[in-house]
């Protein structure tokens, strides 16, 4: 991305204030021409199985959960739902008396969601029961992450909390300073092996033993560079990509990267700017940059395998791979299928509604969550 393009879009954003001492700015990206969807054959196909509603997401930072057979999903409303991943049939749902900002954090037995006012609230995964409620801090952007007997959140003040699943009592507190400017936006968190992964502002991962609150290590995914303040904007975007010892991560103005999640040591990484988070599977790193190319990698090398830019401009989520596809939603409700090796077209699919955020693998099966409420599951043939 040109430097003057870069200015552009960072002059175009806008500041919405203070909060413990670090200002946060939401994207008015330069204005880039969507490119048109070109006709073509396809190879693949693409079969809806189920539909269900689950309210208005509001925000580009709800998105499913997985676990143990369950899709588990939030609206902006107060909903959360629990549904069968084969069938869609609703296990459960209740109604907080909250709007939902951020969520689904899931494991087999225990639910997240936060309010927009940074209220925390846990579920029993197999009843819907409420089990406890807690207020951060400050506001919640990022989904919070469950695992290892805790459910851990990161708010907009940069403290990192750590409850116990079971009664939220708080078992551990993490506070990192945050730089003068942050996007508003939902670094991710990811709980493996009882280590929490958390992305940070300021193009930083930590890694965090879940049972003590002790850092295990914390490596830079890109430096903030520049003159100014917006120049150096370089936060984590989205939901780090973690599969067995490697962990891969993309930053705004920054770089895609992957580490040794043992100790953060580097793998590779390549400049690479982004504001939504990678995707990874046995050979390949994906991922869509802040212009709406879309990229494979080595996952080896870090090698560039291909790149296309027959979705520029139209606003991606984040990819996923999903069997022989790699796919990623956009800002007009389609949903694309690329191939893994070559980043050829091979399906397309109309959902009807605005494709925040990244699609969810459900074992053979992909669910999406669209902008205005609904949950569709797919399956390729």
């Amino acid at each position: 991305m040109n430097s003057s393009l870069r200015l552009l879009r960072l002059a175009s954003v806008l500041l919405l204030g203070a909060l413990a001492s670090c200002s946060m700015f939401s994207g008015k990206k330069a204005r880039i021409e969507p490119a048109a969807l070109v006709d073509f054959k396809p190879s693949l196909t693409v079969r809806t199985l189920w539909r269900a509603e689950v309210g208005a997401a509001g925000t580009p930072f709800l998105t499913p959960a997985f676990a143990d057979g369950k899709v588990y999903a939030a609206g902006s409303g107060g909903k959360v739902v629990a549904l069968d991943a084969s069938s869609g049939q609703t296990t459960w749902s209740v109604t907080v008396d909250a709007d939902i900002a951020a969520g689904v954090g899931a494991d087999a037995a225990t639910v997240a969601v936060a309010s927009a006012r940074g209220t925390v609230f846990a579920f029993d995964a197999a009843t819907g029961k409420q089990r406890w409620k807690v207020k951060a801090s400050t506001e919640v952007l990022s989904a919070p992450a469950v695992g290892s007997g805790v459910v851990v959140v990161r708010s907009m003040d940069n403290k990192i909390v750590a409850y116990d699943v079971e009664s939220g009592e708080r078992r551990w507190v993490v506070q990192r300073t945050a730089p003068a400017l942050v996007l508003r936006s939902a670094p991710g968190i990811v709980i493996y092996d009882g280590v929490a992964f958390v992305a940070l502002p300021a193009g930083r991962l930590l890694a965090i033993n879940t049972a003590t609150g002790v850092a295990r290590w914390d490596a830079p995914v890109a430096e903030p560079r520049g003159a100014t303040e917006l120049e150096r904007v370089a936060d984590v975007s989205g939901l780090p990509a973690l599969l067995g010892r490697e962990i891969c991560a993309t930053a705004y103005q920054g770089r895609i990267a992957c580490m040794d999640t043992a100790n953060g040591s580097l793998r590779w990484a390549r400049e690479f700017s982004a504001d939504t988070g990678p995707a990874m599977d046995q050979r390949y790193v994906f991922a869509a940059d802040e212009l709406g190319v879309l990229a494979g990698f080595s996952r080896d090398t870090g090698g560039s395998l291909w790149r296309s830019t027959a979705l520029r401009g139209r606003g991606l989520s984040a990819p996923v791979s999903f069997g022989r596809a790699v796919v990623v939603g956009d800002k007009d409700g389609y949903l694309h299928f690329l191939s893994r090796e070559e980043g050829a077209m091979l399906a397309r699919l109309n959902i009807g509604s605005q494709l925040r955020a990244a699609p969810v693998v459900t074992g053979a099966n992909l669910v999406v969550q669209t902008v205005d409420g609904k949950l569709i599951a797919l399956t390729t043939e």
